[in-house]
């Protein structure tokens, strides 16, 4: 970890200034990326900085190490990294294996088909090789995402959702987010009236300022 944390700052030197577009740099960062992947760690900024070396340089871009980058961005949904990341990519690149199959999967997720993702995962599993963590991280987003959707939901639902989790480990995470189970069968997540706020909204018009608007419609 003492050597991750010395190329971070290796790495962050790299980018400063206009050495940030330096292709010379491109090997070093290239290598840096394989690293926190390996060790459940992540960096937008640097992660960035090669694909934007890709776009200005065409003739070095590098399939595997595109596809690492967008895999490790999956990592911290919700967030928008998997976008800014697919928005830097050329689209013909976008349509190469394994870069269109990655796609896919974020497109699965994003539109909460979490079964057909998990199913199309299984039967892509080399794709995350290297990439440390990428499960856990997928379950907690599915997790939020019920969060902030249902109010009750069936026991077998809630664990199939995040990849048929087992028991032990749902009853962990319900304990983590403060969900409950009702006895038949059903989990109480949250009331979602709670979580709307409302806003009074008032608007001050005196009269003087619509007076010739009412005037000019006579």
């Amino acid at each position: 970890m003492v050597m991750f944390e010395q190329m971070r700052a290796n790495v962050g030197k790299l980018l400063e200034g206009i050495n940030g577009y330096n292709p010379k740099n491109l090997a070093t960062l290239e290598h840096y990326v394989e690293m926190p992947a390996k060790k459940n760690a992540y960096d937008l900024e640097a992660n960035l900085a090669v694909l934007k070396l890709y776009q200005f340089n065409p003739a070095f871009f590098q399939t595997t190490v595109t596809a690492q980058i967008l895999l490790k961005a999956f990592t911290n949904l919700p967030h928008t990294d998997f976008t800014l990341c697919k928005c830097m990519i050329d689209q013909a690149h976008q349509e190469e294996w394994p870069i269109r199959q990655i796609l896919y999967l974020r497109y699965l997720l994003e539109t909460c088909h979490f079964q057909a993702f998990w199913q199309a995962l299984d039967e892509n599993m080399d794709l995350l090789g290297g990439i440390t963590g990428f499960k856990d991280s997928v379950q907690k987003f599915i997790c939020h995402v019920v969060g902030i959707t249902y109010q009750h939901i069936d026991h077998w639902l809630l664990a199939e959702m995040p990849g048929d989790m087992p028991d032990s480990q749902l009853k962990v995470r319900m304990s983590k987010d403060g969900w409950s189970a009702d006895g038949s069968g059903q989990i109480f997540i949250c009331s979602q009236e709670e979580s709307i706020k409302s806003k009074n909204i008032m608007e001050k018009i005196d009269f003087e300022s619509v007076s010739s608007i009412m005037a000019s419609s006579q």
